[in-house]
């Protein structure tokens, strides 16, 4: 048996009207079913992260490289050497 990852869930009929069966799950995801089986998830405009992506500057990767040179050295030398 499929784990259901929500503990909201509504049937295929349910979501002719999708808002209610949003606002019955107090806006977390819903889980949809159909016989009995999970056919997939309804998720709230709200949760998904619509921001758009940061990237980091030449700059800003050269110095976490630096910063973690030492601890990934041992790393490097172990492949050097296999």
């Amino acid at each position: 048996m499929a784990r259901i990852l929500t503990t909201h869930i509504a049937t295929i009929t349910e979501m002719r009207e999708p808002h209610k069966a949003l606002a019955a799950a107090g806006d977390h995801p819903v889980a949809i079913m159909k016989n009995s089986k999970c056919v997939g998830y309804f998720v709230p405009a709200q949760i998904v992260n619509t921001d758009e992506p940061v990237f980091a500057t030449k700059a800003q990767v050269l110095a976490v490289l630096k910063r973690s040179s030492a601890r990934a050295q041992p790393v490097l030398d172990y492949q050097r050497h296999a």
